[in-house]
């Protein structure tokens, strides 16, 4: 049985750095709809980080964005299909990359990775204090798909769904 007040957007979609601005802004949009505004920047970092990671280190850039909100968690699932599940390591500033893990756990409340059937699922959390007043619907700001005119990024989201 699903939650009261559960909301939620699947997007199958390639982790290419040219799709991640259209990205950003589909995952802002929902999350300011459900009403979880607060939360825009942390969980936008680590969508776009949990994607970079899928583009280095998964062996395909195919997977798949979940975002649910709920009246008292906002959690994002990326599910890639390489069973090896991140670590966090100790950030060398020095390098240019070695940092996304991290930034997750000190971004997120809660974060995981978990093992599936087709590879794992790595996911964040954000929670709102017991007793807090449900979020109330936010309008998008701003664009959430690109303009008419402009060029299709090069490798696009493939299928998208929300309820």
């Amino acid at each position: 049985m699903a939650e009261e007040g559960a909301r939620q957007y699947r997007q199958e979609l390639t982790a290419d750095p040219r799709a991640f601005a259209l990205i950003r802004r589909t995952v802002t949009a929902h999350i300011r709809y459900w009403g979880w505004t607060d939360h825009v920047g942390p969980a936008v970092m680590c969508v776009t980080e949990m994607l970079a990671n899928v583009r280095d280190h998964a062996g395909s850039p195919d997977c798949v964005l979940i975002l649910r909100a709920t009246p008292s968690e906002l959690r994002i699932v990326v599910s890639d299909r390489s069973p090896v599940l991140p670590v966090v390591r100790q950030p060398d500033w020095c390098s240019e990359n070695g940092r996304g893990m991290w930034l997750l756990g000190a971004n997120a409340d809660t974060w995981g990775a978990e093992p599936t059937a087709e590879g794992k699922n790595v996911w964040v959390a954000f929670t709102r204090p017991t007793g807090a007043a449900p979020p109330e619907p936010t309008p998008a700001l701003g664009p959430v798909c690109r303009p008419a005119n402009a060029a299709p990024p090069h490798v696009s989201s493939r299928t998208g769904s929300w309820s």
